[in-house]
């Protein structure tokens, strides 16, 4: 009888857990959905709008701008005031922007939207790091953060099949009806599951102090190398996405179907990357299982630098595409847990601070991979080989001075 009544208390215990971080996903989300869902609609923007489609692609740049620098605000925002407020202020001022995207007549007004839209998914973004960090510690915050970091490599690779096809049906506008649709959906989700998060000493609200705080996060090594390495593997898997219409559609011919099928696909590999995540960490250890997936990320790497120089055709690009995604998939929730695991009383600007970085490093990918080469492929080769080897450079560093 009291083994029975165990179990039915551990049930709901579990399914509880199980449902917070899936709302955690959902925040994280945000931020890549409203980005990657325009893809496929920006050349029907611009005839709509009356501007080129170089133009048009300002509404990424300017959302991705935003949703760095307003992390590094939202952070210390939610240390001294909670999470839970901040996050329901973040899904409103999203969905406020949706619904003003979607009345846009021109780019300047559809920019203006796309500012109040990043302002608010930086807010949920951030947020959802913080609010895992008070909860969980250890493998148990790794594993969420496994999660958690799969539901944000889903979006991207998801959300283009599915702007895709709510363009083709209703037009590029519906893309910010289902956007808002979300946010009010993702606010009563939060709002009914969670309560305030944040219970330690909250600091203070002072722009030294909030300065202070991010120099000592930037200059203690158990935060700066794994989200730095953190950082530069994601910078890689951006570069990827950007890269990749360029290397399928131009080079090899895919129609942007096939494409969005394509992103689809490679969240399985990163799936199954976040689920062997949260078995490593435990077996081995996070160093260990760090290291084992910088290896595979920088694997990965130097195969589709020789796919670009020897045998750039799609299968020979899908396979070290993957080894680089199975390597990405266990080194980002791993390295951010144990970036924010010893700061629980700043975990949310721990968690902008990494943000910040990530979108950062991403544009600096993004733009490395538009400029380097004209062979998009020999480009995205280079860059996550660069990316890569610096993060195992920087990695080995952390390594060396635990030794010692």
């Amino acid at each position: 009888m009291a083994d029975q009544a165990l179990h039915a208390t551990a049930r709901p215990e579990a399914s509880s857990t199980v449902l917070q971080i899936a709302v955690l996903a959902s925040l994280a989300a945000t931020g890549t959905l409203a980005t990657n869902i325009l893809l496929p609609s920006l050349p029907q923007m611009a005839v709509s709008l009356g501007v080129t489609s170089a133009a048009v692609t300002s509404t990424i740049t300017v959302f991705l701008a935003v949703f760095a620098l307003g992390q590094l605000v939202v952070g210390p925002l939610s240390d001294r005031y909670g999470r839970r407020w901040p996050v329901l202020a973040g899904f409103a001022i999203f969905f406020a922007g949706s619904v003003w995207c979607l009345f846009a007549s021109d780019l300047p007004s559809l920019l203006v939207g796309r500012v109040i839209q990043a302002a608010g998914a930086c807010a949920t973004s951030v947020l959802s790091r913080a609010n895992a960090r008070d909860m969980f510690s250890g493998a148990a915050l790794a594993r969420a953060m496994a999660l958690i970091m799969i539901a944000m490599a889903a979006a991207p690779g998801f959300s283009p099949l599915l702007g895709g096809a709510l363009d083709h049906g209703f037009g590029w506008r519906s893309e910010f009806v289902m956007l808002a649709v979300f946010a009010a959906l993702g606010a009563i989700a939060y709002s009914a599951v969670f309560s305030e998060t944040h219970l330690a000493t909250r600091t203070p609200l002072d722009p030294l102090a909030i300065a202070k705080n991010y120099l000592g996060l930037i200059a203690d090594r158990r935060f700066v190398v794994p989200a730095a390495t953190v950082s530069l593997i994601m910078g890689g898997l951006f570069s990827m996405f950007s890269a990749a219409p360029r290397i399928l559609i131009e080079a090899m011919h895919f129609t942007p179907i096939q494409l969005g099928l394509f992103f689809a696909g490679t969240v399985l590999v990163v799936f199954a990357a976040g689920l062997l995540a949260t078995k490593l960490a435990p077996r081995y250890g996070l160093d260990r299982a760090i290291c084992g997936g910088l290896f595979a990320a920088a694997t990965g790497s130097i195969a589709m630098l020789l796919v670009s120089l020897y045998s750039p055709t799609f299968l020979p690009f899908l396979g070290a595409l993957c080894v680089f995604l199975l390597g990405m998939g266990i080194v980002n929730p791993l390295g951010t847990a144990q970036a924010l695991s010893p700061f629980g009383d700043r975990a949310g600007a721990a968690s902008a601070l990494i943000g910040f970085w990530q979108m950062m490093t991403a544009a600096i990918g993004v733009w490395l991979a538009a400029t380097i080469s004209r062979e998009a492929l020999f480009a995205l080769g280079a860059v996550l080989t660069m990316f890569s080897f610096v993060a195992v450079g920087l990695y080995t560093l952390r390594a060396k001075a635990r030794v010692s």
